[in-house]
């Protein structure tokens, strides 16, 4: 069983399960299948907008796919998390990767 199923295996268990949907979303970046996993992505910030790593991987997703103001807005709204929740490192590197898109 390859990990993309054996996820799916899992999230059938505890499908809120934000660690095993952001885990899931990362294999399809991997695979190559950024469809799906821009759409669990932002599944999973709709339903956990706090899950923070989320904001950056999505960003960067949406950069490859040439849509640099919606990845410029993921990255903002992430920075505003990441601050909200005192995750410093989490915030310089949604900053880092916006500065880099926007300067």
């Amino acid at each position: 069983m390859d990990r993309i199923e054996k996820l799916k295996e899992y999230l059938t268990a505890t499908p809120n399960d934000a660690f095993l949907q952001h885990a899931l979303a990362l294999e399809y970046v991997k695979k190559g299948d950024d469809g799906k996993a821009q759409e669990l992505f932002e599944n999973l910030l709709g339903s956990n907008e706090n899950y923070v790593g989320s904001y950056y991987h999505l960003g960067l997703l949406l950069e490859r796919k040439g849509e640099e103001e919606k990845a410029a807005t993921v990255y903002q709204k992430g920075m505003q998390v990441a601050k909200a929740a005192g995750e410093q490192h989490a915030f310089n590197e949604l900053k880092a990767a916006y500065e880099n898109l926007v300067y």
